[in-house]
């Protein structure tokens, strides 16, 4: 017998005198995807039954919604690799991503990235499915990342960041000692004229919000250190490093926007809590993480 490979979710009509269509888009299945299902092998069907978006539903109809098969992504090679999982389930995979390590594939590290090895993950489940990143980290950040494991459920959480509904925690190591215990940084952020990397603050840039808790003031060999809480509201490129350096306060290591890399060879940047509502029991999930080794040395230097 051959394996039947497309994912697949159900879920029961709540409503009588109701479309399948207007049922399916209330349960977030895309009009893309609806195509897709339709002319790209999917199927939907209703009590077992195929039919079409304009059959109409009875309250306590089951449903049944299968995806085509979905495409890898060219390039994207399964690696063996460590992969440090803190939860995992049918729809999402959060994971820790050590610092040194990209996210995704790019010119100068085209292998050993995170995705490479969950490509790998995913490939020993005999999930059919390329990597979807839903909360992607600079490659010498650390900490927690969630990954979808189909394109439909990356559709879902990023409806879900549009409505920033996905809550992410970072600590810091910054030059100074930060003055406000607590603030908000409300500054847009731009590509920097003629930088394909850098970013900076700049009034035709996009609108970013991070906020910011010291946590603690300390001093190591002379260097004025805070130790800070930060929380994105937004998701902008370089985001905290070019909002702290834009106050006076580089991050630790971050030597692109200004900071030293003599106490780490990183920016000190590590993302410690990851709060979401499942996109399918739509059940409230929170993770945390411990600062990495590098980080905890520069507290006790």
């Amino acid at each position: 017998m051959i394996k039947d490979f497309r994912y697949r979710i159900t879920f029961i009509s709540q409503n009588d005198s109701q479309l399948l269509r207007e049922a399916l888009m209330e349960y977030g299945i895309s009009k893309r995807a609806l195509t897709a299902i339709k002319f790209k092998g999917g199927s939907l069907l209703v009590n077992g039954v195929e039919r079409n978006v304009r059959y109409p539903l009875a309250i306590g109809d089951e449903i049944t919604v299968i995806f085509p098969i979905e495409e890898i992504s060219e390039g994207l090679l399964p690696e063996k690799g460590e992969l440090a999982v803190q939860y995992e389930d049918d729809a999402l995979l959060i994971v820790e991503k050590p610092p040194y390590q990209s996210t995704i594939p790019s010119h100068d590290h085209p292998t050993g990235s995170v995705a490479n090895v969950i490509a790998a993950h995913l490939q020993a489940q005999q999930i059919v499915s390329t990597v979807h990143v839903v909360t992607r980290l600079d490659r010498n950040t650390s900490g927690l990342m969630c990954i979808a494991k189909h394109r439909h459920i990356h559709h879902l959480m990023s409806e879900a960041q549009k409505k920033h509904s996905i809550s992410r925690t970072y600590e810091a190591f910054v030059h100074g000692h930060v003055f406000d215990d607590f603030q908000q940084i409300i500054s847009p952020i731009g590509r920097k004229d003629g930088s394909i990397i850098e970013r900076e603050v700049r009034q035709d840039g996009q609108f970013a919000h991070t906020d910011v808790q010291v946590i603690k003031r300390f001093s190591v060999q002379g260097e004025k250190i805070s130790h800070v809480r930060l929380t994105l509201h937004t998701g902008r490129t370089h985001q905290i490093r070019v909002h702290m350096s834009s106050i006076g306060h580089p991050l630790l290591g971050d030597d692109l926007y200004g900071g030293t890399r003599e106490l780490i060879d990183r920016q000190a940047l590590h993302c410690v809590s990851l709060v979401l509502q499942h996109p399918l029991t739509h059940e409230e999930m929170e993770w945390h993480s411990e600062l990495p080794e590098d980080m905890q040395k520069v507290i006790v230097v």
